[in-house]
């Protein structure tokens, strides 16, 4: 098994998670408030820093309003 952080589907998933987030015109302090997280911690995922475990992703993808399972399908559709 291989470290996954810089793995592409996980850089893929994090371009997502960003994208979702730009899209709804939130800012990171916006969805870390939301997470009731440090800003630093969104930073940290979205700069590739921190990985998300699954129960953090689906709180993450709940935060935006967004299905985990689209994410899911998005990083495995290539």
């Amino acid at each position: 098994m291989f470290k996954s952080l810089n793995s592409p589907q996980n850089l893929k998933l994090i371009a997502w998670l960003k994208q979702q987030r730009s899209e709804q015109g939130l800012t990171m302090r916006d969805l870390a408030e939301r997470l009731e997280v440090p800003h630093s911690f969104v930073g940290k995922v979205e700069q590739g820093e921190r990985r998300l475990d699954v129960v953090e992703y689906i709180q993450y993808c709940e935060a935006l309003n967004v299905s985990p399972l689209i994410g899911i399908q998005y990083i495995t559709s290539d």
